[in-house]
């Protein structure tokens, strides 16, 4: 696994197919998340490449959203990346829109960690706070159970992805908690950077 895209260049090619705020800001998340998780896994040496997997993950779904996994090959191919990390940026999307399946430790936390974050990111507007900083793993499974709460997060994709690491879903709740405080306070300044 190499990098075949700086950091750079990787925002710049977010930037060109993605122009919601909401996008952005989940892409910077699940990249933060996934160089959380690198570290805690003992991957530190591949955090950058797990970050831009993470980054470049939804490249196309603003612009493509039928398509989505299927035409971002083509778009990263375009920018000079690597086969390698475009099957890992589209495992997530396994068994929904592609079948390409998670075989990497990484491919897996992406898999079990992208709805998560849009969950816990929902759940953490409703709380004065406004923040991951005061959420709690009770908070998340209250808010996880409850089907209409962003119920445009997948619970079976978050089930499936914590059954392929072999981890209880608290663990999983946990975990990407602590990866989401980890980056948020740097998500904020950043975005403001942007102007978006």
């Amino acid at each position: 696994m190499t990098n075949q895209i700086t950091r750079k260049e990787a925002i710049e090619l977010l930037r060109k197919y993605n122009k919601e705020t909401f996008h952005i800001q989940h892409a910077l998340t699940v990249e933060g998340v996934m160089r959380w998780y690198a570290a805690e896994q003992g991957y530190t040496d591949k955090q950058d490449y797990w970050g831009i997997v993470g980054l470049l993950h939804d490249i196309d779904f603003e612009l493509y959203p039928e398509e989505h996994c299927k035409k971002a090959p083509e778009l990263l191919r375009e920018a000079g990346v690597g086969e390698d990390m475009i099957r890992s940026i589209c495992s997530h999307g396994y068994g929904i829109c592609c079948d390409i399946e998670p075989v990497h430790e990484m491919e897996k936390i992406l898999f079990a960690s992208d709805e998560l974050t849009g969950l816990i990111g929902a759940a953490a507007l409703m709380r004065p706070s406004k923040s991951v900083m005061d959420m709690e793993v009770s908070s998340v499974k209250k808010k996880f159970k409850d089907k209409r709460f962003a119920a445009g997060c997948s619970r079976d994709v978050i089930k499936r992805g914590a059954e392929q690491l072999g981890w209880e879903l608290e663990e999983l709740f946990e975990k990407t908690i602590l990866a989401m405080r980890s980056c948020e306070e740097q998500i904020k300044c950043e975005m403001q950077e942007m102007g978006v």
